[in-house]
């Protein structure tokens, strides 16, 4: 039998026997699914040590939000340009670069002397962030050509996607407690030692996209549309809605994404292919993930609140709290990925994990100033992992599956992209909508007595977990009328594309 090239540059026959083939595919998964932890961590692992950071360099409140808000911007704004740089220069490149980026930028901003250099660290995370996401997913586009391997891949991948956020919070409070909050920043230096390792070993340079050229006015527009979308959401955090630096930036974003839309039917070589987002599937996927990007916040972000704050949690002992969500929500993502979206499709799987999350999350507005919570918390968190895992990887994979090899990093970007989007709404309206419900609270009681200062936050907290209960409940909804009935079949001529 003669040798043969496999699709992640592998040599079989007389080169290398199927099973050592079959061994490296799982190796780059590990070093693969290593680097996109890495990036999914910084997310929120910074979250916890925000009031040492704050502490030691001296910034203001109203700056503290931009140590989360500078990632979330330049992550969002760049990700369709780094997964059209993996397409037409190689993902290998691509990903090797963007670890070593994100490793010496992780470095500059845990030595930060000042809150400038500390942000701006956190911007250039972002951006090398933007490289490295869409890159390492596509490359397993090459890897796993097997329906049922690829299922189990992106179980793996779909398990880092919704329980991230959770263990970048865990990881956060244990490195702060035993440490010092800047090694929330050198983590990424170790992590990257190994994924540079395992990606200069055992990846191959594939380029699918290399006879295109980049397109420079739609990465423009694309780029200042997501930027002026995130940064509207992110100012109505600290604005009112009807600041100018709100509406202003929001109606910006939204014209220039209107653009960028008009100019992909006109380019020759776009960096958005409008193929991608024609397909109904596809299509109801992209806004499962935005909608779950933006519930999924009312989780991680008032939860956190309130273990600390009202129940007195160490920043260790909040991370480990959402342990049980993630352990369910990666059940749940084995259990959909493999067994159930294979047979009874999207339309059944998706809608039902819609559901259970929003029943989930309706459920935790039962708690108050004196709850447990093994009683009041607990449960809660593990149905709405359990929902969040039949949701979220089941959506990224019809989202990415079945595009051209040549659109497979610009395909995960667009995911990610969504997921970003999603969460910076959710942020920004849940936070007004919580500030507000503890303000109409406090209007004729005394706000200095603290038994009702404390009421009134749990007002808060119970009025975002109910609304992320809306947008769950939204989310079935849409995913039940938008997704087609019946088992999705893979088309022989497209390359699967894997998403975390």
């Amino acid at each position: 039998m003669s040798p043969k090239t496999l699709t992640d540059g592998t040599r079989t026959g007389a080169d290398q026997g199927p099973s050592a083939a079959s061994a490296k595919k799982w190796w780059i998964l590990a070093v693969v699914a290593l680097a996109q932890l890495m990036v999914v961590l910084d997310a929120t692992i910074v979250n916890i040590a925000l009031p040492s950071a704050q502490a030691d360099l001296g910034f203001s409140d109203g700056n503290r939000q931009w140590i989360v808000t500078a990632y979330a911007l330049a992550f969002a704004s760049l990700l369709l340009l780094g997964g059209r740089i993996a397409d037409l220069f190689g993902r290998k490149t691509a990903f090797l670069i963007g670890v070593v980026g994100f490793a010496a930028v992780s470095a500059l901003g845990g030595a930060a002397t000042d809150f400038e250099m500390l942000v701006t660290a956190r911007a250039l995370q972002g951006a090398f962030g933007a490289l490295l996401a869409p890159a390492a997913l596509s490359l397993l586009n090459t890897t796993f050509t097997d329906a049922k391997e690829r299922a189990k891949a992106f179980s793996v991948y779909g398990a880092i996607a919704g329980a991230g956020g959770a263990v970048g919070l865990l990881l956060g409070g244990i490195l702060t407690d035993a440490l010092d909050w800047r090694w929330t920043l050198y983590v990424n230096v170790a992590i990257a030692v190994v994924a540079f390792a395992g990606g200069w070993l055992l990846l191959s340079n594939h380029r699918d996209a290399q006879n295109s050229k980049l397109d420079v006015p739609g990465t423009v527009l694309v780029a200042a549309g997501l930027f002026s979308l995130v940064y509207g959401f992110s100012n109505a955090e600290t604005h009112d809605w009807d600041s100018p630096q709100t509406w202003g930036f929001l109606i910006a974003g939204g014209a220039l994404l209107a653009a960028f839309t008009w100019w992909q039917t006109r380019a020759a070589h776009p960096l958005l292919p409008l193929r991608i987002l024609l397909d109904r599937n596809r299509a109801a996927s992209f806004l499962a993930v935005l909608i779950s990007g933006a519930g999924m916040f009312g989780v991680f972000l008032f939860l956190t609140y309130y273990l600390q704050l009202n129940l007195g949690f160490s920043p260790t002992r909040t991370g480990v709290a959402f342990l049980p969500m993630v352990g369910a929500l990666m059940v749940a993502a084995q259990i959909g990925t493999t067994a159930l979206v294979p047979r009874l499709g999207p339309k059944a799987v998706i809608p039902l994990g819609f559901a259970i999350a929003a029943v989930g999350m309706a459920w935790l507005t039962g708690i108050g100033v004196g709850s447990h919570y093994l009683s009041a918390v607990l449960p809660q968190l593990v149905i709405t992992g359990i929902g969040l895992g039949l949701v979220m990887p089941p959506a990224m994979q019809m989202a990415t599956g079945g595009v051209a090899a040549e659109d497979a990093g610009v395909a995960s970007a667009t995911v990610n992209a969504m997921q970003q989007v999603g969460g910076s709404i959710g942020t920004a309206l849940l936070n007004t909508l919580a500030a507000s419900a503890a303000a109409d609270y406090l209007v004729g009681k005394n706000p200095a007595n603290e038994l009702v200062q404390a009421q009134a936050t749990i007002e808060s907290y119970t009025t975002a977990f109910l609304w992320s209960a809306g947008f769950f409940a939204a989310g079935a909804v849409i995913a039940f009328l938008l997704f087609r009935r019946g088992v999705p079949q893979q088309d022989a001529d497209a390359a699967p594309v894997v998403h975390m």
